[in-house]
Protein backbone atom coordinates (compact mmCIF):
# COMPACT_ATOMS: atom_id res chain seq x y z
CA UNK A 1 0.00 0.00 0.00
CA UNK A 2 2.61 2.54 0.88
CA UNK A 3 4.24 1.62 -2.34
CA UNK A 4 1.73 2.45 -4.16
CA UNK A 5 0.96 5.65 -2.53
CA UNK A 6 4.44 6.75 -2.75
CA UNK A 7 4.11 5.82 -6.64
CA UNK A 8 0.80 8.17 -7.11
CA UNK A 9 2.28 11.06 -5.48
CA UNK A 10 5.88 11.44 -7.18
CA UNK A 11 3.89 10.91 -10.41
CA UNK A 12 1.38 13.25 -9.97
CA UNK A 13 4.02 16.02 -8.79
CA UNK A 14 6.39 14.94 -11.56
CA UNK A 15 3.71 15.72 -14.48
CA UNK A 16 2.41 18.53 -13.14
CA UNK A 17 6.30 19.62 -12.51
CA UNK A 18 6.92 18.68 -16.17
CA UNK A 19 4.07 20.79 -17.31
CA UNK A 20 5.07 23.86 -15.21
CA UNK A 21 8.45 23.70 -16.76
CA UNK A 22 7.13 23.19 -19.87
CA UNK A 23 5.37 26.60 -19.58
CA UNK A 24 9.02 28.13 -18.05
CA UNK A 25 11.33 27.17 -21.16
CA UNK A 26 8.01 27.49 -23.51
CA UNK A 27 8.29 31.40 -22.21
CA UNK A 28 11.95 31.21 -22.68
CA UNK A 29 12.04 29.99 -25.99
CA UNK A 30 9.02 32.29 -26.87
CA UNK A 31 7.35 29.37 -28.67
CA UNK A 32 4.07 30.22 -30.13
CA UNK A 33 1.30 31.31 -27.56
CA UNK A 34 -1.91 29.97 -29.91
CA UNK A 35 -0.79 26.54 -30.30
CA UNK A 36 -3.23 24.11 -28.82
CA UNK A 37 -0.37 22.42 -26.81
CA UNK A 38 0.38 25.93 -25.50
CA UNK A 39 -2.68 26.63 -24.36
CA UNK A 40 -3.28 23.76 -22.49
CA UNK A 41 -0.37 23.84 -20.66
CA UNK A 42 -1.47 27.59 -19.84
CA UNK A 43 -4.31 26.70 -18.67
CA UNK A 44 -3.26 23.42 -16.47
CA UNK A 45 -0.76 26.47 -15.47
CA UNK A 46 -2.52 29.29 -15.04
CA UNK A 47 -4.84 28.86 -11.55
CA UNK A 48 -1.62 28.58 -9.91
CA UNK A 49 1.37 30.83 -11.80
CA UNK A 50 -1.35 33.58 -12.10
CA UNK A 51 -1.74 34.55 -8.44
CA UNK A 52 2.19 33.92 -8.20
CA UNK A 53 2.57 36.63 -10.60
CA UNK A 54 0.89 39.12 -8.84
CA UNK A 55 4.18 39.96 -6.66
CA UNK A 56 6.73 37.93 -8.73
CA UNK A 57 6.59 39.82 -11.94
CA UNK A 58 8.74 38.17 -15.73
CA UNK A 59 12.52 39.52 -15.55
CA UNK A 60 12.96 39.55 -19.03
CA UNK A 61 12.18 36.48 -21.12
CA UNK A 62 12.39 34.67 -17.67
CA UNK A 63 9.02 33.78 -15.79
CA UNK A 64 10.09 33.54 -12.26
CA UNK A 65 6.33 32.55 -10.97
CA UNK A 66 6.78 29.67 -12.85
CA UNK A 67 10.72 29.19 -11.77
CA UNK A 68 9.46 29.50 -7.82
CA UNK A 69 6.19 27.12 -8.40
CA UNK A 70 8.48 24.57 -9.95
CA UNK A 71 11.39 24.77 -7.45
CA UNK A 72 8.00 24.44 -4.33
CA UNK A 73 6.86 21.57 -6.13
CA UNK A 74 10.63 19.81 -6.13
CA UNK A 75 10.59 20.45 -2.41
CA UNK A 76 7.44 19.36 -2.26
CA UNK A 77 8.14 15.59 -3.77
CA UNK A 78 11.22 15.29 -1.80
CA UNK A 79 9.22 16.14 1.54
CA UNK A 80 6.37 13.77 -0.08
CA UNK A 81 9.14 11.14 -0.48
CA UNK A 82 10.90 11.82 2.72
CA UNK A 83 7.35 11.33 4.85
CA UNK A 84 5.90 8.45 3.03
CA UNK A 85 8.79 6.00 2.78
CA UNK A 86 11.92 7.99 4.36
CA UNK A 87 13.70 7.87 1.25
CA UNK A 88 16.51 9.94 0.87
CA UNK A 89 16.29 12.05 -2.16
CA UNK A 90 18.75 15.37 -3.47
CA UNK A 91 17.23 18.88 -2.78
CA UNK A 92 14.35 19.98 -4.56
CA UNK A 93 16.30 22.38 -6.63
CA UNK A 94 17.87 19.46 -7.87
CA UNK A 95 14.45 17.67 -8.65
CA UNK A 96 13.42 20.44 -10.48
CA UNK A 97 16.62 20.75 -12.97
CA UNK A 98 16.67 16.66 -13.22
CA UNK A 99 13.10 16.82 -14.54
CA UNK A 100 13.81 20.00 -16.89
CA UNK A 101 16.96 17.83 -18.49
CA UNK A 102 14.75 14.77 -18.26
CA UNK A 103 11.71 17.06 -20.14
CA UNK A 104 13.85 18.32 -22.75
CA UNK A 105 15.49 14.76 -23.43
CA UNK A 106 11.92 13.04 -23.99
CA UNK A 107 11.02 16.23 -25.99
CA UNK A 108 13.64 15.97 -28.85
CA UNK A 109 12.83 11.93 -28.58
CA UNK A 110 9.66 12.66 -29.16
CA UNK A 111 10.37 15.32 -32.03
CA UNK A 112 13.13 13.08 -33.67
CA UNK A 113 10.75 10.22 -33.88
CA UNK A 114 7.41 12.27 -34.83
CA UNK A 115 10.13 13.52 -37.73
CA UNK A 116 10.20 10.27 -39.46
CA UNK A 117 6.23 10.32 -40.26
CA UNK A 118 6.10 13.76 -40.80
CA UNK A 119 3.49 14.53 -43.40
CA UNK A 120 2.51 18.36 -43.35
CA UNK A 121 1.52 20.72 -40.72
CA UNK A 122 1.20 19.33 -37.04
CA UNK A 123 0.59 21.74 -34.25
CA UNK A 124 2.69 18.97 -31.52
CA UNK A 125 4.82 19.05 -33.86
CA UNK A 126 5.91 22.66 -34.26
CA UNK A 127 5.75 23.61 -31.18
CA UNK A 128 8.27 20.43 -29.89
CA UNK A 129 10.71 23.07 -33.32
CA UNK A 130 10.06 25.79 -31.51
CA UNK A 131 10.85 24.82 -28.17
CA UNK A 132 14.37 22.46 -29.19
CA UNK A 133 15.75 24.36 -31.84
CA UNK A 134 17.34 26.95 -29.37
CA UNK A 135 19.11 23.84 -28.10
CA UNK A 136 19.71 22.44 -31.20
CA UNK A 137 21.24 25.70 -33.57
CA UNK A 138 24.56 26.01 -31.42
CA UNK A 139 25.64 22.50 -32.15
CA UNK A 140 24.22 22.54 -35.78
CA UNK A 141 27.02 25.27 -36.03
CA UNK A 142 29.40 23.11 -35.09
CA UNK A 143 28.44 19.70 -36.60
CA UNK A 144 26.02 20.37 -39.27
CA UNK A 145 23.94 17.58 -41.12
CA UNK A 146 25.80 15.24 -42.76
CA UNK A 147 24.22 13.37 -45.61
CA UNK A 148 20.68 14.51 -44.37
CA UNK A 149 21.38 13.19 -41.04
CA UNK A 150 20.85 15.70 -38.44
CA UNK A 151 23.18 14.80 -35.41
CA UNK A 152 22.56 17.71 -33.26
CA UNK A 153 19.67 15.80 -31.79
CA UNK A 154 22.58 12.66 -30.95
CA UNK A 155 24.74 15.36 -29.27
CA UNK A 156 22.37 17.34 -27.07
CA UNK A 157 20.51 13.94 -26.23
CA UNK A 158 24.04 12.81 -24.55
CA UNK A 159 24.87 15.88 -23.23
CA UNK A 160 21.96 16.02 -21.42
CA UNK A 161 21.90 12.82 -20.13
CA UNK A 162 25.64 13.46 -19.16
CA UNK A 163 24.26 16.28 -16.82
CA UNK A 164 21.34 14.36 -15.54
CA UNK A 165 24.36 12.02 -14.10
CA UNK A 166 26.41 14.70 -13.21
CA UNK A 167 24.21 16.15 -11.00
CA UNK A 168 23.39 12.88 -9.81
CA UNK A 169 19.30 12.63 -9.12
Amino acid sequence: MNNALTFLVATVIDLYLIIVLLRLWMQLTQADFYNPVSQFVYKATQPIVGPLRSFMPMMGKLDTASLLLALILGMLKVAALVWLNNIAVGPGILTAISSLLSMLFWVLIIRAILSWFSQGYNPIEAMLHQITDPLLAPVRKVIPPIGGLDLSVLVVIIALQFLRILIGV
